[in-house]
């Protein structure tokens, strides 16, 4: 069988990426775990152009809340087509019967031990309408498939060691999406850190784990590093703040090839951490705590979000002045969304604060879908775009990439020129964030379902029914 993995995607900025950094798993991973000899092509939208008229016998396409609108329209030009398509993400598990009204089926939660049942049903033309994943328990994982990235991607390896974050931060769909905490066996993340079959030395060299919070299980994190040093690989990743009351952990990650972690740091009010449910960040130690990291010479960032209840105009603004006081790299900057399956859409929704007339492009991070408390929907977009083009401005970026040419490593510097430089291009070009409410184009009533082939139509070819499917 011939299949298409489409990672949906819906422009965020003016014009578009001029450079995409990093990949997301998704796509590669579900290519890895499909069995032979079914073949596999992988897309990402936000660089590739889809071919409507392909000769794939499946169409799955995988996308989270701010890309669903996208996702939508794909399946109705493909299933025009008489194709068959499926579809599984985070938008699909939490919007189910919607979703159905576009896919001939979708798979909810985590793939792995579903999607060889899914594939021999479509093979036997008995595909079910819904298959619900449970947590995998990352054991035997099979290497992603690297080799179907498009070249444009600057970073390729990107792998996954853990699953799960045991935090319940309110803003967050991970306790949900991936309930618990799993660990993968740290000779296969070595296995997977070690492939270097691409063609420039940065993407061999750099290692992107694609967790949520590396770090928190202390014996299986020291385990893995020891066996990252004779590498001699850069790495990053995402972690919670306590790492910094642990030097000899961050001398490790030093000595393993450390060269930047990202930490939510959500916000510098007190009371809009309460909202976060962030409690395990202390704002008195914020700077205290990215100076013990930047000591080892590695590079911070740092993901902020505006627009909880006790935020305003001028504390969002501010931000810009505070991030650079306490001395992050490179700063993430978002808007609070209110994403299905998150504490913080529960009550919003209760409270009658969705803004259900938005579609899902809204949902991007970039827009607000939802009543602010203490300002308006515009007042908060604004001040999004103030503290968005204050903190990229020319000057901000520059400081920033100067503040680490004499205390980052070689890595994490580059890391810091190319993000800083990155941003601060598009600050230049005027390539803002989009205003979704602005853009027509973008916010068009979705075309009507197509109707669906059937569950039980009969085998796609006799060649596809003998297929095996790896149990």
């Amino acid at each position: 069988m011939k299949i298409d993995l489409i990672i949906a995607y819906v422009q965020r900025y003016e014009f578009g990426h001029e450079r995409d950094f990093v990949p997301p798993i998704t796509g590669i991973h579900l290519a890895a775990i499909t069995p032979p000899p079914h073949e596999v092509r992988v897309f990402h939208q936000q660089i590739d152009k889809i071919e409507f008229n392909t000769d794939a016998d499946l169409i799955a396409i995988s996308f989270f809340n701010g890309f669903a609108v996208s996702a939508y329209k794909l399946a109705v030009e493909f299933r025009k087509r008489g194709k068959l398509v499926v579809a599984g993400g985070p938008h699909v598990t939490y919007c189910q019967e919607e979703a159905l009204t576009y896919f001939d089926a979708i798979v909810i939660g985590e793939a792995e031990n579903v999607w060889p049942t899914l594939l021999q049903d479509v093979a036997l033309g008995q595909l079910q309408t819904v298959y619900r994943g449970t947590p995998s328990d990352m054991v035997s994982l099979p290497t992603p498939r690297y080799e179907l990235l498009p070249n444009r991607f600057f970073i390729k390896k990107v792998i996954q060691a853990t699953r799960g974050c045991p935090f319940s931060c309110s803003f967050c769909t991970v306790p949900s999406l991936n309930p618990g905490f799993r660990l993968r066996p740290v000779e296969d993340v070595i296995r997977d850190a070690s492939y270097d079959h691409f063609k420039h030395w940065w993407q061999r060299k750099v290692v992107w784990f694609w967790d949520d919070n590396l770090t928190i299980r202390r014996p299986y994190i020291r385990q893995l590093l020891q066996q990252m040093i004779p590498l001699k690989k850069w790495w990053l990743t995402q972690a919670s703040m306590d790492i910094a009351k642990d030097p000899e952990l961050l001398d490790l990650m030093k000595a393993s090839g450390c060269i930047g972690v990202f930490l939510g740091i959500e916000s510098f009010g007190v009371d809009s951490l309460v909202d976060a449910n962030k409690k395990q960040n202390k704002i008195a130690h914020y700077k205290e705590a990215v100076q013990e990291i930047r000591k080892r010479g590695i590079a911070v960032m740092a993901g902020f979000i505006a627009g909880f209840d006790h935020d305003d105009e001028q504390s969002i603004v501010n931000m810009a002045d505070q991030l650079m006081e306490i001395g992050i790299d490179v700063p993430f900057l978002s808007i609070m969304t209110p994403f299905r399956g998150t504490p913080i859409y529960t009550k919003l929704n209760q409270e009658g604060r969705i803004l259900n007339q938005r579609n899902w492009n809204f949902y991007n991070g970039y827009n607000v879908a939802f009543k602010p408390k203490k300002i308006t929907e515009t007042q908060l977009l604004q001040a999004h775009r103030t503290l968005w083009k204050k903190s990229f401005s020319p000057l901000y970026s520059f400081r920033r990439i100067l503040g680490g040419l004499f205390t980052l490593r070689l890595g994490a510097f580059l890391l810091s020129f190319f993000m800083n430089s990155f941003y601060a291009y598009k600050r230049v070009r005027k390539n803002y964030p989009i205003d979704m409410a602005k853009r027509n184009d973008l916010n068009q009533v979705l075309p009507p379902p197509v109707a669906a082939k059937g569950k039980n139509s009969p085998p796609l070819t006799s060649t596809l029914a003998s297929l095996p499917v790896a149990s």
